[in-house]
C-alpha cells in the first residue's frame, strides 16, 4: 500500500464527511482498512465514527493512478456499517454507483453546454401571411436596428448581421408540427386562451439568433428585440419559446423593460409553479440558455407571488452578475433571508 497516497485518501475522506450536507465535522475516529483495484485505479476503504460511542461505518476514496496523489473525485459514504467481511463488496458497489451517477450528470452538461447560446424561438400566425417591409420598418422604429438584406433574398426570409452575430427572421407557411405549441402553450397559467390560440395558428416565423457573440446577455437582449418586433405584425397571436407560449402583448411588454437598463427576465426566463402537498414549488426554464443550472424551490409556504418574485430576483442576480451557485452554500436578498442551495438532478424538469 502507498504510504502517502493512502494519507491522500484520508485527508480527502475527512474533508469530504466534514462538508455541511454530509456530517458537517470531522469524524471523531479514523482508520484505512485496506484497498481495492477498479477500472485500473486504487480505492482506499476506511472505517470512522461520528462520535467516540458510536459505530463504525464505512466510506470509500479514489481512484488513484499509480503513485499519483489526486484522486478522481470518488469519494463517497452512505453511512452505513462497517463489516469487515462486506466492506470490500460495499466499497466497489459505492464506487459503481458513484460513476455512473458522474457519467450521467457528464453527458447532461455535455447536453447543456450544445444549447447555451442557441437562441431561436417561434411567433405563431393566424394566416398564412406577413408583413416584411413593416417588420423592418419596427426594428428601426422602435428598437434602433437597421436591417439591411441581400439583394437576391428570398420573401419568405429576413437576414441580415448585427454585429458579429446574424439575425433571421423565417416565414413558414404550416403550422409548428406534431402538436408540439398547443402542448407548450398548457404551461401558461396567465393566459386561459393560450391553448386555443395555439391550436388555431396557420403559420409561424422561425426568429433565431446566430453566431460566437461571447456575451450571452447582448444575444439573448437581440433575439428579444426581434420577437418583440415581430409580436407588432397583423397575425402574430402568439410567441413559443421557453418552453411556454406567450401572449404577444405580455411579450413585447416585458421587451420594454430592456429600454430602462433591465434584463427581460421574464421573457428569457419561464417561471413555472405547481402544488405539492409539503407546499408550493417553482423552477426556471431558460437558464441553460445562458450556461446556468436550472433553480427550483420545494415544499414552501409563500405565496406563488412572492415565489415568483424570489425567483426571479434570484435569476436576474444570477445573470447580471454571471454568478456560480455551489452546493453547500446560502443565498438570500437581506440579512434575516437565508436559505440553502442543493445541487442535485431536477425535480419539477429532469435538467
Amino acid at each position: 500500500m502507498n504510504s502517502n497516497q493512502m494519507k491522500a485518501a484520508q485527508e480527502s475522506m475527512i474533508e469530504w464527511l466534514s462538508h455541511p450536507q454530509e456530517l458537517g465535522k470531522a469524524p471523531v475516529k479514523i482508520e484505512c482498512t485496506g484497498n481495492i483495484e477498479l477500472h485500473g485505479m486504487t480505492y482506499y476503504l476506511f472505517k470512522y465514527k461520528k462520535n467516540s460511542l458510536g459505530k463504525w461505518l464505512l466510506g470509500v476514496c479514489g481512484g488513484y493512478e499509480e503513485n499519483e496523489l489526486e484522486n478522481c473525485g470518488h469519494v463517497f459514504s452512505e453511512m452505513e456499517e462497517y463489516d469487515e467481511a462486506t466492506a470490500a463488496e460495499q466499497a466497489t458497489a459505492m464506487v459503481e454507483m458513484l460513476r455512473t451517477y458522474l457519467m450521467e450528470q457528464a453527458k447532461q452538461s455535455e447536453a447543456q453546454r450544445e444549447n447555451v447560446g442557441q437562441f431561436a424561438g417561434f411567433v405563431l400566425l393566424s394566416d398564412v401571411n406577413w408583413d416584411k417591409a413593416q417588420l423592418i420598418h419596427d426594428l428601426k422604429e422602435k428598437w434602433d436596428i437597421t436591417a439591411e438584406e441581400d439583394e437576391d433574398q428570398s420573401d419568405d426570409a429576413l437576414v441580415f448581421s448585427v454585429g458579429d452575430v446574424f439575425a433571421a427572421i423565417s416565414l413558414m407557411q404550416a403550422p409548428i408540427p406534431d402538436g408540439e405549441a398547443e402542448e407548450n402553450a398548457k404551461n401558461n397559467y396567465m393566459w386561459p386562451e393560450a391553448v386555443d390560440v395555439a391550436k388555431a395558428h396557420k403559420a409561424h416565423l422561425i426568429v433565431a439568433v446566430l453566431g460566437e457573440e461571447e456575451d450571452l446577455l447582448e444575444k439573448g437582449k437581440l433575439y428579444t428585440k426581434l420577437v418583440a418586433a415581430c409580436c407588432r405584425q397583423k397575425y402574430a397571436t402568439g410567441v413559443y419559446t421557453s418552453g411556454v407560449v406567450f401572449e404577444p402583448r405580455f411579450y413585447e411588454g416585458f421587451a420594454d423593460m430592456m429600454k430602462n437598463d433591465e434584463l427581460p427576465i421574464f421573457n428569457w426566463i419561464w417561471f413555472g409553479f405547481y402544488r405539492q402537498p409539503g407546499g408550493m414549488c417553482g423552477y426556471t426554464y431558460g437558464m441553460e440558455e445562458f450556461g446556468k443550472d436550472e433553480m427550483e424551490v420545494l415544499d414552501t409556504d409563500a405565496d406563488p407571488n412572492d415565489l415568483r418574485d424570489f425567483l426571479a430576483s434570484l435569476a436576474t442576480y444570477v445573470l447580471e452578475n454571471n454568478v456560480e451557485l455551489h452546493d453547500g452554500e446560502t443565498i438570500g436578498f437581506s440579512e434575516n433571508d437565508k436559505h440553502a442551495i442543493t445541487r442535485s438532478a431536477g425535480i419539477s424538469l429532469p435538467e
